[in-house]
């Protein structure tokens, strides 16, 4: 059901991780196609936040549409009206609604439906009592029908493998087309299975090329904090850029990496250099606000405070060592005056928590020797 459609809302500055699907909403007699939105914390937004119950009413009422009638007018806003004909629907009520409680469960990283139901075809093949194919019968049929399909994730068995293994020598499946399921047939669901099972063995033991794809180290926070003064063991807070840890760039020398990315920013020579004798971080921002921008600066902003951190960390080895011991931990870096550089609860984009782990990357690089700077 997620896929690729990943989406999120904010409450409370928490992210809600969600997706969305298609549906029909019916007011007034008219039909509208518009978009249903899920989040991982039961709410769902279908023209507003409901809870499951709540949807449930909704769909029983007609208000969320699963069937349509012979010329039914329908549209999409501001793309097409139609009217319905020959209408067919894939979905009921319950359907839909079985659908968004697995979506749910999926968005927590619980096990739906369909993991509950390879589940207990687990403790069947590994203890072949009726008891346990009853039991793990009845949790595929638990699957939304709409939804067994793709049980398996295998687009060209589909589930034909797992309705005749539930079922069993000389029983029928869901699918009255199917027939009776042969010995031959059951034999060959089970064959399937064991082939399966080694194949995912055999993946779970397969270790990335280049390493794993998320950090092991617990994530980092940069705090929101106005240091003037360097102190004897700074730790974290040497990572942020309005340490005053000075460097020279070109020749010139900065109070910290603000000072020179505030006064790189600037069109005018003269502000450059009040910004570089600012007494504070934050005076210097001060400064650039009032000035102009440099032509393009916000397309090379990203490229310059790299060179300014590269510089931070060549120059202060005892900071490097501090941006080191991070490991390959997440950066979250906030930053109240802007929403491009610091994560901000999840409503900002984190530049400077992304460049601080690149910068590492260069040092752990550098340290290994594998590159030569």
């Amino acid at each position: 059901m997620i896929g690729n459609r990943i989406t999120y809302r904010t409450a409370d500055g928490v992210r809600i991780p969600g997706t969305w699907r298609h549906v029909f909403i019916r007011n007034g007699g008219h039909y509208f196609l518009t978009d249903l939105f899920i989040y991982a914390d039961g709410l769902i937004d279908c023209w507003g936040l409901v809870t499951v119950v709540e949807f449930e009413e909704k769909l029983r009422t007609g208000w969320v549409a699963t069937s349509f009638p012979e010329g039914g007018e329908a549209s999409a806003h501001e793309l097409a009206d139609w009217k319905f004909c020959e209408p067919k629907s894939w979905l009921t009520p319950e359907l839909l609604v079985a659908e968004v409680r697995d979506t749910i469960d999926q968005l927590n990283g619980r096990s739906d439906s369909t993991g509950r139901c390879l589940a207990a075809v687990d403790v069947f093949l590994a203890d072949r009592t009726e008891g346990n194919r009853a039991a793990a019968r009845a949790a595929f049929l638990n699957i939304p029908e709409s939804q067994r399909r793709y049980a398996l994730g295998d687009m060209d068995s589909k589930d034909r493998p797992l309705r005749v293994l539930v079922a069993g020598p000389g029983a029928q499946t869901y699918l009255p087309f199917d027939g009776t399921v042969t010995q031959e047939d059951y034999d060959s669901a089970v064959a399937y299975f064991e082939e399966r099972a080694r194949w995912t063995a055999e993946r779970a033991t397969r270790v990335p090329a280049d390493g794993p794809a998320t950090p092991h180290a617990p994530a980092v926070q940069l705090y929101h904090s106005f240091p003037t003064q360097p102190v004897d063991d700074p730790g974290m807070l040497g990572l942020r850029h309005d340490y005053p840890a000075p460097i020279t760039v070109k020749g010139t020398r900065y109070p910290s990496v603000a000072h020179a990315y505030w006064a790189l920013s600037v069109a005018d020579p003269e502000t450059r250099l009040a910004i570089a004798a600012a007494e504070t971080a934050a005076t210097a921002r001060v400064l650039a606000t009032e000035a102009p921008r440099r032509e393009g600066w916000e397309h090379a902003r990203t490229a310059v405070m790299t060179r300014l951190l590269k510089a931070k960390y060549d120059q202060h080895p005892e900071l490097a060592e501090a941006l080191l011991a991070t490991d390959d931990a997440t950066v979250i870096y906030d930053d109240m005056n802007s929403t491009f550089w610091g994560d901000n609860a999840g409503r900002g984009r984190n530049w400077s928590g992304r460049i601080l782990e690149l910068v590492r990357s260069e040092l752990q690089a550098q340290r290994a020797g594998i590159l030569e700077m």
